[in-house]
């Protein structure tokens, strides 16, 4: 059994943080310095830059402010933007959290409102430290995975290594997020095969061909020169290493950002914004990425990377799993998991799997990731839009 905090509103965290969150970023500095001057590592910063409303970003940060990984909020408002912090805090209360706002035009200012700010965050680390603790299934975790910097490497060891972990996680009950509709291009038919229903199988394969008409439209693709650089060849390539990641079990659901997996199993993350393109690129970073996989639950992230990444997250750990045996020997100081090996005969796929799965548990159990302990706290939330879930994407919360 796993140990978590238990929060009033039933779920478990494997961590306990105190989210110091902007809303706007007129806000950013003075929330920054809040979170460097209370100089704690359980003390992360969140936010949203922008000034013009929208909803996938109030769902995006309810749902980070409320994630199970959060003991408390402070909220950091300059007072005149158009983000609805009355709406935020509530919600976050709503959910048994504590949460504060700091509004600048009505603290005094910056030094003002820093000041103001770490006493907040004391009072709030005061009430986080009394949750209780306790036990944890793993049927409670939910998991997502992300690859980021493929190579040719990718798809052959990290990819399908985590595919076996996936595989397994999913079977004791947890819930498995994959993403990353548009380096899908190519793998729909064979995604839809495994989905749980015929609905569900046509849905994901809109999914895909949402993703490759935004890409075109946008004048972009997921194939990047770094890629190519790296050993792969075509886009169709790519595809199926990034497709490896899902392991075998039925996909039985999708999901958009902030929408939370209603059973254990495997679910399809849709990130690519729905309706008519416009400016703004889905895919711009793998930390835009992993927060929606934390806004949809995720307690830890499973990052593959064959070329290297040094990235992690603010609140849920990013275990970064290297595909590239050469890359490991370089970012070693970055990478949790040497999947390399398999290229150099010195693990199997089912052995860096059962790594993979150890790596979780231990850090469901406490155990910090490499970029936690280096102090990664890496957080991006940007404009998009999305509808809202047909019936037919999560076919199991109607059994």
């Amino acid at each position: 059994m796993l140990k978590g905090y238990l929060r009033p509103d039933g779920r478990k965290g494997i961590r306990n943080v105190i989210a110091v969150a902007y809303l706007v970023e007129c806000a950013h500095h003075v929330a920054r310095q809040i979170v460097t001057k209370s100089d704690n590592s359980e003390v992360h910063l969140i936010g949203f830059p922008g000034c013009y409303p929208n909803d996938y970003a109030f769902k995006v940060m309810s749902a980070v402010t409320t994630h199970p990984n959060v003991g408390g909020v402070l909220l950091i408002s300059l007072g005149c933007e158009s983000f609805n912090r009355e709406r935020l805090k509530a919600a976050i209360e709503a959910s048994g959290r504590p949460c504060e706002t700091l509004v600048i035009q009505q603290s005094g200012g910056t030094l003002s409102t820093i000041q103001k700010g770490l006493e907040a965050v004391a009072r709030l680390q005061a009430v986080a430290a009394q949750t209780q603790v306790v036990e944890m299934a793993v049927s409670e975790l939910v998991i997502g995975t992300i690859c980021g910097g493929s190579d040719g490497t990718s798809g052959i060891t990290a990819n399908p290594a985590v595919g076996r972990a996936f595989d397994w996680l999913g079977a004791q009950g947890a819930a498995c997020v994959f993403e990353e509709t548009g380096e899908l291009v190519g793998c729909e038919t064979i995604m839809a095969s495994r989905a749980v229903t015929p609905e569900l199988g046509a849905e994901l394969e809109a999914c895909v061909q949402k993703a490759e008409a935004y890409y075109t439209v946008m004048g972009f693709g997921s194939f990047a020169p770094g890629n190519a650089e790296g050993g792969l060849t075509t886009q169709e390539e790519k595809s199926m290493g990034a497709y490896s990641k899902s392991g075998s079990a039925p996909i039985c659901g999708i999901l958009k950002p902030g929408d939370l997996p209603p059973t254990g199993g495997l679910y399809l993350l849709d990130v690519v914004p729905d309706g008519e393109p416009r400016f703004g690129f889905p895919n711009i970073s793998d930390n835009a990425e992993i927060v929606e996989l934390i806004a949809c639950g995720a307690h830890v992230t499973l990052f593959t990377t064959g070329r290297g990444s040094v990235v992690g997250s603010a609140i849920s750990p990013v275990i970064k799993v290297c595909a590239n045996p050469d890359t490991y020997r370089k970012l070693s100081e970055d990478m949790d998991i040497d999947a390399g090996k398999i290229m150099e005969g010195r693990a199997t796929l089912d052995e860096v799997g059962q790594e993979i799965i150890d790596a979780v548990l231990a850090v469901a159990r406490g155990a910090p990731t490499k970029s936690e302990a280096m102090g990664h706290q890496e957080f991006i939330l940007t404009y998009k839009a999305f509808d809202p879930l047909g019936p037919a994407c999560l076919p199991l919360r109607r059994a």
